[in-house]
């Protein structure tokens, strides 16, 4: 017997899930993957690695290291190179982008 006014029951709708965010600027010409290391080994890794790579391109430095998050961009600014953007990973961690400028 149903009761007028009662409405079924039904589950509400599952939220959508959000896109993973589309990266924005340019495509790293190096990725150094530092993930599991303690800093100042991404910094070590950034520093022996950023001669490989022209003038003007970006590097992807790959850290899951909480210490990285301050080390990164003060390097940069220390060593006189762009700190373009820090993207979070899906599999954890961060993303750093630098620009070489020399």
């Amino acid at each position: 017997m149903r009761f007028r006014g009662r409405a079924k029951h039904r589950r509400p709708a599952a939220a959508p899930v959000p896109a993973a965010p589309e990266p924005s600027g340019p495509v790293p010409a190096l990725v150094i993957d530092a993930l599991g290391r303690k800093c100042p080994i991404p910094i070590i890794m950034l520093a022996e690695r950023i001669r490989e790579v022209p003038v003007g391109e970006v590097i992807a430095v790959l850290a899951d290291d909480p210490a990285a998050r301050t080390d990164v961009p003060a390097w940069c600014r220390m060593k006189s190179q762009d700190f373009v953007r820090e993207e979070t990973l899906a599999q954890g961690g961060w993303g750093f982008h630098i620009r070489r400028t020399y």
